[in-house]
């Protein structure tokens, strides 16, 4: 049996013959047994060990028994051990009332009673073992509880997590529902509008200018709901990690021209224009796409929470890398709210009346550290925003999401 295991009982007597007949009268299997012939060593022995009982000789010289129990009964570590003194003198000494007032439990008179002494020990060794495992069951059940409240508190935050993911999901749902509603109903309006003029003979106002008018209405407003559907497709692609990146040679100059020439419409319809600032060609290894869908997904963002300004956009060019930022003169962002916007389905609070669905800019992110870079925010309430992403020229060695 390891020591650990088992119970430990510190005999202390000057007399080597003393300490031998004592230690072979109570040792047994589960009992480790210190001996100790001096005061201080026993002491020493007291501070480094935790013993079930001490049974001291009172008459020892230099530091006696008595002195020794004054010792242990004003230190914490062993102020609760069990004393027995062991005296060879008579009992009309009164050693024993000076042993009680000491602190000890028992008095023994030498010669020692086999019997008595074994059953005593016996007794207080049994009583340490109840007293441990006690020790051990309250230790047991403090740690049981504090797990319990580590796993309430898991529980609880994933409850709330749970709840705040229904949340989003009906929010999601909602927004979107809205989102698509809203071109559909500008075509079926449209639509039935045409259909009235139809059904009373009008047909000579589709002319061809007419005609050139409504089909640039349907395209966007077609081009609107694609955009959303593949958002929400996009999202679900990233979160599967199931987004492909095919990098290729791609001059981003003539790549933003194009964005902003497609945009003008839009920029027109809110009142504003688009102005990319004149650039050297720019060449690196990148997803033409999703760069150009990076582009859109700022751009759109700009014009929509603009306030009608003029947006900027322009390009900087840096060791190794470009830089591409976006300028608008809108309603700003919150500095609380400037790193929540990357995130799913977050929207700025205060712009309930814009249209969207809270995933621009966090398939932007998405898509703009697949290669490597990095999207960041500069902007201030009332004073505009200025959204900066950096692209490494060439790819990063494994594509951050996985192709389908």
């Amino acid at each position: 049996m390891s020591e650990e295991n088992t119970t430990r009982i510190l005999i202390v007597d000057d007399l080597a013959e003393n300490l031998l007949a004592l230690n072979a009268l109570i040792r047994q299997d589960d009992r480790t047994i210190f001996q100790a012939s001096r005061g201080e060593d026993a002491l020493n022995l007291l501070l480094e060990h935790e013993f079930a009982l001490a049974i001291l000789d009172v008459q020892m010289p230099g530091m006696n028994g008595f002195e020794l129990a004054k010792l242990m009964r004003s230190t914490e570590k062993t102020r609760q051990i069990p004393i027995i003194f062991v005296s060879a003198a008579g009992k009309e000494s009164n050693y024993a009332f000076t042993g009680y007032e000491t602190g000890a439990v028992d008095f023994l008179y030498k010669p020692l009673d086999i019997a008595a002494v074994r059953g005593k020990v016996s007794v207080f060794v049994e009583l340490y073992c109840q007293r441990r495992e006690v020790r051990r069951q309250v230790q047991a059940l403090e740690k049981s509880r504090h797990e319990q409240q580590i796993l309430l508190a898991q529980l609880q935050a994933t409850e709330g997590e749970l709840r705040k993911a229904l949340r989003m999901r009906d929010d999601f749902m909602s927004m979107a529902a809205h989102e698509l509603r809203t071109p559909l109903n500008t075509m079926f309006l449209e639509t039935q509008l045409r259909k009235m003029q139809l059904a009373r003979g009008q047909e000579q106002i589709f002319d061809t200018p007419y005609l050139h008018t409504m089909v640039a209405k349907d395209q966007r407003q077609i081009q609107s709901m694609v955009r959303l559907i593949d958002d929400m497709l996009d999202a679900s692609r990233i979160r599967s990690n199931r987004l492909s990146i095919r990098p290729v040679q791609v001059e981003l100059t003539g790549l933003l021209a194009r964005v902003v020439d497609n945009l003008s419409n839009q920029a027109a319809d809110a009142g504003t224009t688009i102005t990319l600032q004149a650039h050297p060609p720019v060449t690196g290894l990148w997803d033409a796409f999703r760069i150009e869908q990076v582009a859109i997904n700022l751009l759109t963002n700009a014009l929509r929470y603009g306030r009608g300004k003029p947006v900027k956009v322009s390009l900087h060019a840096l060791p190794g890398s470009v830089r591409m930022d976006v300028c608008d003169q809108g309603m700003g962002i919150p500095e609380a709210a400037q790193q929540r916007i990357f995130e799913q389905f977050e929207r700025v609070t205060g712009n309930d009346g814009i249209g969207g669905l809270g995933l621009g800019l966090y398939i932007t992110r998405q898509l703009v550290e697949a290669h490597g870079g990095s999207i960041s925010v500069q902007s201030k309430p009332g004073e505009g925003s200025v959204f900066s992403i950096t692209l490494p020229l060439q790819p990063p060695v494994e594509p951050a999401l996985a192709a389908d």
